[in-house]
């Protein structure tokens, strides 16, 4: 099992860029393989994952992901495949239908048929990954470049979907190298997730795809008022409807349950169910957790 660390630019930083770049070079130099990197309103995860692999040579690089709207494939694989290059064949893109409601109020986009866009978006992707060409028509999508869409040194890159509903879980195992989950615990991977995409790979004739578990973590001294203000960083993700299915199958109340909360021992133990569980990678992504104590996760990490 590979473990990774997702990197968040700290918003008190001179400059993001610069903390991220710090950030992923101290974790490097503790033996960590992989940093994934979140995509969210500010700071472009494609462009920082290609910066952080130049300055940062030999260690892998990915997106955790990127929403596929209002971004055109056509954009999404011009970047995946740059950052592919400055990476040196360590670069993997995780993609993610994204929230609607989220993306309605910022960029003022009607809710479409996301899995069957989710469809479309990956044929595309896969076509200018494997023939470095693409001529497509579809009923979201379209993609039909005059010119070659092929970047030198680029190709090939693994693509991941953040998907937890049975139809996006079926795209991903039939057009995608596997998923990356959040918020997921170990018993929704072993009897839900890991079924649902093997199947679907089977299906397709394909390898078996990848389990790539990102699991929010919060280093506190495991007091009760640090534990609870863990659990309110995690409370915006209670509404939604995806995340609230996982918590009635994990058999807890909210979104922070499903989080590693504790002091470094509480935190390890909490971790190991996953391999067990059937994912391939744990990925750890600090929330609540000081500066200070982000080269301990970076240990764990590089141990686990």
């Amino acid at each position: 099992m590979t473990t990774g660390i997702v990197v968040k630019p700290d918003p008190a930083a001179a400059n993001a860029v610069d903390d991220a770049i710090a950030q992923a070079s101290g974790a490097s130099h503790r033996g960590v393989r992989q940093v994934w990197l979140n995509q969210r309103f500010d700071v472009d995860a494609l462009t920082l994952a290609a910066v952080i692999a130049t300055a940062v040579p030999g260690l892998g690089v990915g997106t955790a992901v990127v929403p596929i709207n209002p971004r055109h494939p056509l954009l999404v694989a011009s970047a995946a495949q740059t950052a592919q290059a400055a990476a040196h064949g360590n670069f993997s893109l995780g993609i993610g239908l994204g929230g609607n409601e989220l993306e309605q109020r910022a960029f003022g986009i009607p809710a479409g048929k996301e899995v069957t866009r989710l469809r479309e978006y990956l044929t595309i992707l896969r076509s200018i990954r494997d023939d470095g060409e693409v001529d497509f028509a579809g009923q979201e999508l379209a993609a039909r470049p005059p010119l070659s869409p092929a970047v030198t040194g680029g190709r090939p890159f693994p693509v991941y979907v953040a998907a937890m509903g049975p139809r996006a879980l079926r795209a991903a195992g039939e057009l995608a190298d596997g998923t990356v989950t959040y918020l997921a615990g170990p018993r929704t991977i072993e009897e839900f997730i890991a079924p649902t995409l093997a199947r679907a790979a089977a299906d397709a004739s394909r390898p078996p795809p990848r389990i790539i578990a990102l699991v929010p973590v919060a280093v506190t001294n495991n007091s009760d008022a640090a534990r609870a203000d863990a659990a309110k960083a995690l409370h915006f993700y209670d509404q939604f409807p995806s995340n609230q299915k996982i918590m009635a199958r994990e058999g807890v109340t909210h979104a922070a349950d499903l989080a590693v909360i504790g002091d470094p021992d509480a935190v390890i133990g909490q971790l190991l169910p996953y391999r067990a569980a059937g994912a391939t990678d744990v990925v750890l992504s600090p929330f609540q957790t000081e500066p200070s104590a982000l080269p301990w996760l970076w240990a764990v990490a590089a141990e686990l």
